[in-house]
């Protein structure tokens, strides 16, 4: 007998308990800045330094990745409440960058100058699954400011990494 699946509302409950840094990942696609909220970050390899991004395919960025286009995760510290917010869906297009302190690298790919870390990525592989493709970032250079103190998102709300255990 075939187990039963969980819901759709059992797996978003559950997932909502799995904390995580927030980031913007930015691009540069078309002639324009791209950038979104993202938890759905995580490390990959030291050897070749990597690091996987999740994009659900409905997503603007989703085109520039799937189109090889060059990308930036910059990691967000409790200072960036406002930028998480700003491109998690508060604003459109070149408009989320009409705050913080963005600069761009060679390639004119933006970057967060004082994110907790950028990391500059070329996508070096990809597939879809369901509704999201899963991007290999291969890091092509890193920037690190500041002390860590990271934007954690959870149980859909913001928050900070308080205590160490």
């Amino acid at each position: 007998m075939e187990p039963v699946a969980p819901s759709a509302e059992e797996v978003k409950g559950a997932l909502r308990r799995l904390a995580s840094s927030v980031a913007i990942i930015t691009s540069h696609w078309n002639s324009r800045p791209m950038a979104m909220a993202a938890t759905a970050v995580n490390g990959l390899s030291l050897s070749p330094p990597s690091l996987l991004v999740c994009v659900n395919q409905a997503a603007a960025l989703y085109g520039a990745l799937n189109d090889r286009a060059r990308f930036c995760v910059n990691i967000l510290g409790q200072d960036h409440l406002e930028l998480a917010q700003r491109c998690g869906g508060q604003v459109a297009g070149a408009e989320r960058f009409s705050t913080g302190a963005w600069g761009e690298d060679a390639d004119g790919v933006p970057f967060l100058e004082d994110a907790q870390a950028s990391l500059s990525c070329v996508c070096d592989d990809s597939l879809v699954y369901g509704t999201h493709g899963v991007f290999v970032g291969k890091i092509t250079s890193v920037r690190m400011h500041g002390e860590i103190a990271p934007l954690i998102y959870a149980d859909a709300r913001y928050c900070g990494a308080s205590q160490t255990l």
